[in-house]
């Protein structure tokens, strides 16, 4: 069986607020079968989603298509110990 290199987070800063407030985290949402439905961002780092680099992927991809106001945000994959 293959061993996915599951240890990344998708973090998300609000660029306005700058270093004065702590980014947030991607919580991925799954049907019962596994298919990626979307993504809510969440304060607490211990209940994100830990994710391939591709599932990641999916998750700035689906963000930026998704939110109206994506440009506000930077939005970035960070290493599980970050």
């Amino acid at each position: 069986m293959e061993n996915k290199d599951q240890r990344y987070l998708v973090q998300q800063n609000k660029i306005a607020d700058g270093e004065k407030k702590p980014p947030v985290f991607a919580k991925v949402m799954r049907s019962k079968e596994g298919k990626f439905e979307g993504v809510s961002f969440i304060k607490n780092k211990e209940k994100a989603t830990v994710m391939t680099v591709a599932e990641a992927q999916e998750v700035i991809d689906w963000a930026a298509s998704k939110k109206s106001n994506a440009s506000e945000y930077a939005t970035k994959i960070i290493c599980l110990g970050q």
